[in-house]
């Protein structure tokens, strides 16, 4: 894919009343940690662009984003650099009218929230069904080639793979190999990778889960979860819903959704899920309306 151009258009650029002016940049060429949840402006941006934007049109004007951001804690300043950043890489396109801009998805950025908001919405913390069989890929990279490393890594554990030794990848999701395929060639690796599906026959298979997955730090994030969110933490229900997004939606990244035959006892996954689901739907209507109010504002 070709380098995205970077966008200089800002709010306080010069222009004339009703000019508009619009810029797209290429396909992003940045991988998925934006979808796993970083803490970051950029990770908040991407959580209010899945949960507010990409439902209600897909743009949102400049001082929306300053307004749900600093709610959030970000700075003006951080919050226009997120902006900036985000469009530089392919995921925003800016549209200039007079002196204000409008900030739309791109087609990449739709793709790439609608696939993130099936996994997270999707997401249960448990595997449900499972018969006993593994997908299994081998694939090395060079300890030099640390980008490739880290997209293989971040892909893959948002597929649901953990890695039990160097250049080996196990999921319990046989479905995915389709998904792995397209991120080893995403890596530019997957002419010298295997792919296998594959049953487990002799050794002790706890020890390899938990080689590949840290189960208790996993866990302990969980019970972090339940515990801030079994109440309202915040009066204002954008705050309220987008914290409750944010926080959840590292766990398809850090939590490859083990059948509970591979899990320890006491697993918090489940519950953790149903909070979620539960209080998101009790939260989203107000959260929404106040979306719109804000974007009506802005206008």
């Amino acid at each position: 894919m070709s380098t995205p151009a970077s966008l200089t258009t800002t709010d306080a650029g010069a222009g004339s009343a009703g000019t508009t002016v619009t810029t797209a940049a290429a396909s992003p060429t940045v991988s998925r940690r934006h979808a796993a949840g970083a803490e970051s402006a950029r990770g908040l941006l991407f959580t209010v662009l899945g949960e507010f934007v990409l439902p209600s049109g897909g743009s949102a004007w400049t001082s929306a984003f300053i307004d749900v951001l600093g709610r959030l804690g970000v700075e003006e300043k951080a919050s226009r650099q997120a902006l900036m950043r985000t469009a530089a890489d392919g995921w925003l396109a800016s549209e200039r009218v007079g002196r204000r801009t409008l900030w739309s998805l791109t087609p990449d950025a739709e793709r790439l929230l609608t696939d993130g908001a099936e996994r997270i919405y999707g997401f249960r913390g448990l595997q449900r069904e499972w018969d006993g069989g593994w997908l299994l890929v081998l694939a090395r990279v060079p300890e030099s080639d640390r980008p490739t490393r880290h997209l293989l890594r971040t892909r893959l554990g948002w597929a649901g793979f953990g890695s039990p030794a160097p250049g080996v990848w196990i999921s319990t999701h046989r479905d995915r190999a389709a998904e792995a395929e397209r991120v080893l060639d995403e890596a530019g690796v997957l002419d010298e990778a295997q792919i296998f599906l594959a049953e487990h026959r002799a050794g002790e298979l706890a020890g390899m889960v938990r080689q590949a997955w840290d189960l208790d730090a996993i866990e302990r994030s969980y019970e972090r979860f339940l515990a801030e969110f079994a109440r309202r933490p915040s009066r204002d229900p954008l705050v309220r819903v987008a914290e409750l997004v944010h926080s959840w939606r590292r766990f398809p990244s850090d939590d490859p959704e083990l059948p509970g035959e591979l899990l320890p006892a006491h697993w918090s996954g489940a519950r953790a899920a149903s909070l979620f689901r539960r209080q998101h739907a009790r939260w989203t209507a107000a959260a929404n309306a106040e979306w719109r109010r804000l974007t009506e504002d802005a206008g």
